[in-house]
């Protein structure tokens, strides 16, 4: 599982990278005089997490021409992210958003100033050159297909195109209402995407929203009778529940929560859960495997200031599970 950037990516993500300014102390943001500048945007939490465990991941996505645009090259870069697909974009500027410092493992404040930006205006023309072939494995979430009309139809279209060719799909509904003109809109887009994906991974009360169902068991039942092999549904610290047919049979179980010492930063939780049971199943373990190896690296997630410094490379989690205390 060599991490070259010669070759063409095995596993591609795609959507918005941005620039994030975190509140330096706890407070309403409109008092806060100091940020530190972080990466942030959930599809590439999740190509930073499977890289760091050794995968070649692919990013697309378009930046401006702008100061924070150089700012994410330069940081997927250096997290050995293959960025041949990251397009520049000289009209439109390069997402940005304020998060403020929470206190007593409540959820941030999110302040987004993304409406127009670079990647709002991805198209299918940005998916020329992309070699499917080589391709075992695409990560999409709801995310991407929110940001405009032509977002979407590029998220349909390399979902359509990862299929053709043989790779596995991963979606993460990663429902953010404020940006879809209706919840109906949302609900019958997203589920439509998900109904192109092998992996579905919502959070319960995303499965509640999107299908109209009440338990784990039915949630995962509407999606795999739309055609998913496992739907894994995030349970916060409970856990996760698993649904699906990955081990040759159809089977469901509960996996426990790990133990937390400190909840720090909540946003991410989801990011880190996907790429352990992205990375899980793409290095041949089982269902349950998975299902506790994204509990594990959600729960290391949100235990550290920012939505992926908590991520851990291949020998911190082989440490982690381990039961070892992470170097």
């Amino acid at each position: 599982m060599p991490n070259t950037l010669s070759s063409s990516p095995e596993i591609l993500t795609f959507g918005e990278a941005m620039a994030m300014l975190v509140a330096d102390t706890p407070g309403d943001l409109s008092g806060i005089e100091r940020f530190h500048r972080r990466l942030a945007g959930a599809d590439n939490n999740v190509a930073i997490g499977l890289s760091r465990l050794g995968f070649h991941v692919g990013w697309l996505s378009r930046v401006g021409t702008d100061s924070f645009g150089d700012f994410i090259q330069a940081a997927l870069t250096a997290e050995g992210i293959d960025g041949r697909y990251i397009h520049t974009d000289a009209e439109h500027p390069t997402g940005l958003l304020f998060k403020e410092r929470a206190q007593g493992g409540a959820d941030p404040r999110v302040e987004y100033f993304r409406r127009g930006s670079a990647a709002s205006h991805l198209t299918i023309d940005d998916a020329k050159g992309i070699d499917f072939q080589a391709l075992n494995h695409l990560h999409a979430t709801g995310i991407t297909p929110a940001l405009s009309e032509s977002a979407c139809q590029l998220s349909k279209h390399l979902m359509e195109q990862a299929r053709a060719q043989g790779a596995t799909i991963s979606f993460d509904p990663n429902l953010r209402p404020s940006l879809w003109p209706s919840e109906n809109v949302m609900r019958a887009t997203l589920n439509e995407l998900a109904g192109r994906a092998d992996w579905v991974l919502p959070g319960l009360s995303e499965g509640q929203l999107l299908t109209g169902q009440k338990t784990p068991y039915d949630i995962a039942g509407y999606y795999l009778d739309q055609g998913a092999s496992a739907v894994i549904i995030k349970l916060g610290p409970e856990g996760s529940y698993y649904r699906g047919n990955l081990d040759g049979q159809e089977e469901s179980f509960t996996v426990a929560g790990c133990p937390v010492a400190e909840v720090v930063d909540t946003v991410g939780a989801g990011d880190g859960f996907a790429v352990g049971v992205i990375s899980a199943l793409l290095d041949g373990g089982t269902a349950r495997q998975a299902a506790q190896r994204g509990n594990l690296i959600g729960a290391q997630a949100i235990q550290v200031v920012g939505d992926m410094e908590g991520l851990p490379n291949r020998e911190q989690l082989q440490a982690l599970e381990a039961g070892l205390p992470m170097a």
